[in-house]
Protein backbone atom coordinates (compact mmCIF):
# COMPACT_ATOMS: atom_id res chain seq x y z
CA UNK A 1 0.00 0.00 0.00
CA UNK A 2 1.27 3.52 -1.30
CA UNK A 3 1.89 6.13 1.73
CA UNK A 4 -0.58 8.62 -0.01
CA UNK A 5 -3.16 5.25 0.42
CA UNK A 6 -2.21 4.63 3.88
CA UNK A 7 -2.59 8.31 5.05
CA UNK A 8 -6.30 8.62 2.86
CA UNK A 9 -7.40 5.73 4.93
CA UNK A 10 -6.32 6.82 8.55
CA UNK A 11 -7.96 9.98 7.33
CA UNK A 12 -10.83 7.60 6.93
CA UNK A 13 -11.03 6.12 10.13
CA UNK A 14 -10.56 9.66 11.67
CA UNK A 15 -13.84 10.93 10.20
CA UNK A 16 -15.15 7.22 11.40
CA UNK A 17 -14.19 8.20 15.08
CA UNK A 18 -15.93 11.25 14.92
CA UNK A 19 -18.89 9.57 13.31
CA UNK A 20 -18.59 7.12 16.53
CA UNK A 21 -18.28 10.24 19.19
CA UNK A 22 -21.59 12.14 17.93
CA UNK A 23 -23.42 8.57 17.78
CA UNK A 24 -21.86 6.96 21.40
CA UNK A 25 -22.19 10.73 22.69
CA UNK A 26 -26.02 10.51 22.23
CA UNK A 27 -26.33 7.18 23.13
CA UNK A 28 -24.49 7.93 26.32
CA UNK A 29 -26.94 10.48 26.80
CA UNK A 30 -29.58 7.96 26.73
CA UNK A 31 -28.75 4.91 28.53
CA UNK A 32 -25.19 5.94 30.34
CA UNK A 33 -21.46 6.64 29.95
CA UNK A 34 -20.61 3.26 31.06
CA UNK A 35 -23.50 1.48 29.12
CA UNK A 36 -22.48 3.09 25.97
CA UNK A 37 -19.30 2.40 25.99
CA UNK A 38 -19.69 -1.27 27.11
CA UNK A 39 -21.71 -1.87 24.09
CA UNK A 40 -19.24 -0.27 22.09
CA UNK A 41 -16.44 -2.86 23.22
CA UNK A 42 -18.87 -5.89 23.19
CA UNK A 43 -19.24 -4.95 19.23
CA UNK A 44 -15.96 -4.48 19.11
CA UNK A 45 -14.84 -7.71 20.69
CA UNK A 46 -16.72 -9.68 18.72
CA UNK A 47 -16.19 -8.58 15.31
CA UNK A 48 -12.61 -8.03 16.53
CA UNK A 49 -12.70 -11.93 17.18
CA UNK A 50 -14.44 -13.03 13.92
CA UNK A 51 -11.52 -11.37 11.84
CA UNK A 52 -8.68 -13.08 13.81
CA UNK A 53 -10.26 -16.44 13.32
CA UNK A 54 -10.89 -16.19 9.34
CA UNK A 55 -8.08 -13.92 8.38
CA UNK A 56 -5.23 -13.26 10.96
CA UNK A 57 -1.92 -15.30 9.83
CA UNK A 58 -0.60 -17.13 13.05
CA UNK A 59 1.59 -15.10 15.14
CA UNK A 60 5.32 -15.80 16.71
CA UNK A 61 4.50 -14.29 19.86
CA UNK A 62 1.37 -14.49 22.05
CA UNK A 63 -0.96 -11.81 24.16
CA UNK A 64 0.60 -13.64 27.01
CA UNK A 65 3.93 -13.60 26.23
CA UNK A 66 4.93 -9.88 24.92
CA UNK A 67 5.70 -7.50 27.58
CA UNK A 68 2.95 -6.95 29.87
CA UNK A 69 3.19 -2.71 29.59
CA UNK A 70 2.55 -3.33 26.00
CA UNK A 71 -1.50 -4.91 27.14
CA UNK A 72 -1.80 -1.14 28.48
CA UNK A 73 -2.96 -0.06 25.41
CA UNK A 74 -6.59 -1.12 25.93
CA UNK A 75 -7.00 0.34 28.98
CA UNK A 76 -6.16 3.64 27.48
CA UNK A 77 -9.01 3.21 24.63
CA UNK A 78 -11.44 2.38 27.57
CA UNK A 79 -10.42 5.72 29.02
CA UNK A 80 -10.64 7.59 25.63
CA UNK A 81 -14.47 5.89 24.85
CA UNK A 82 -15.94 6.89 28.00
CA UNK A 83 -14.28 10.65 27.97
CA UNK A 84 -15.48 10.83 24.85
CA UNK A 85 -19.01 9.68 25.34
CA UNK A 86 -19.44 12.28 27.90
CA UNK A 87 -17.87 15.02 26.66
CA UNK A 88 -19.33 15.33 23.19
CA UNK A 89 -22.55 15.67 24.11
CA UNK A 90 -21.44 18.94 26.26
CA UNK A 91 -18.34 20.36 24.13
CA UNK A 92 -19.99 19.04 20.56
CA UNK A 93 -17.85 16.77 17.93
CA UNK A 94 -16.09 18.82 16.51
CA UNK A 95 -14.34 20.40 19.75
CA UNK A 96 -14.30 16.56 21.39
CA UNK A 97 -12.21 15.95 18.22
CA UNK A 98 -9.71 18.85 17.85
CA UNK A 99 -9.48 18.51 21.80
CA UNK A 100 -8.42 14.53 21.21
CA UNK A 101 -6.11 15.45 18.37
CA UNK A 102 -4.31 17.78 20.40
CA UNK A 103 -3.51 15.65 23.22
CA UNK A 104 -2.55 12.74 20.69
CA UNK A 105 -0.51 15.41 18.36
CA UNK A 106 1.54 16.29 21.83
CA UNK A 107 1.53 13.58 23.44
CA UNK A 108 3.05 11.80 19.70
CA UNK A 109 5.59 14.86 19.28
CA UNK A 110 7.10 13.70 22.47
CA UNK A 111 7.14 10.09 21.94
CA UNK A 112 8.52 10.67 18.67
CA UNK A 113 11.19 13.26 19.89
CA UNK A 114 12.14 10.74 22.73
CA UNK A 115 11.87 7.39 20.80
CA UNK A 116 9.42 6.62 23.60
CA UNK A 117 7.93 2.88 24.05
CA UNK A 118 10.10 1.16 21.42
CA UNK A 119 9.44 4.07 18.69
CA UNK A 120 12.30 5.46 16.37
CA UNK A 121 13.25 8.78 17.78
CA UNK A 122 11.98 11.62 15.48
CA UNK A 123 13.47 15.12 16.52
CA UNK A 124 11.08 18.02 17.13
CA UNK A 125 11.42 20.30 15.11
CA UNK A 126 10.40 23.99 14.73
CA UNK A 127 7.61 23.09 12.39
CA UNK A 128 6.18 20.50 14.24
CA UNK A 129 5.73 22.96 17.47
CA UNK A 130 4.31 25.61 14.55
CA UNK A 131 1.62 22.74 13.75
CA UNK A 132 0.48 22.31 17.59
CA UNK A 133 0.53 25.79 18.24
CA UNK A 134 -1.83 26.34 15.32
CA UNK A 135 -3.63 23.52 16.60
CA UNK A 136 -4.26 24.38 19.84
CA UNK A 137 -5.21 27.99 18.39
CA UNK A 138 -7.85 26.14 16.23
CA UNK A 139 -9.26 24.32 19.93
CA UNK A 140 -9.61 27.65 21.70
CA UNK A 141 -11.62 28.98 18.40
CA UNK A 142 -13.82 26.14 17.77
CA UNK A 143 -14.74 26.53 21.45
CA UNK A 144 -15.21 30.03 21.83
CA UNK A 145 -17.20 29.95 18.73
CA UNK A 146 -19.29 26.80 20.41
CA UNK A 147 -19.92 28.84 23.75
CA UNK A 148 -21.13 31.78 21.69
CA UNK A 149 -23.56 29.52 20.06
CA UNK A 150 -24.93 28.58 22.66
CA UNK A 151 -25.66 31.28 24.31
Amino acid sequence: MSLVVLLAVVVLAGAVLSVQAAINGRLGETVGVLRSSLLTFVVGAVSTGLLILFFEPAQVVSLLEVPKWQLSGALFGVVYMMVMVGAVPRVGTAVATVAVIVGQLGMGMLIDNFGWLGNPAIELSSSRVLAMVCLGLALVFMYRSSVRQAV
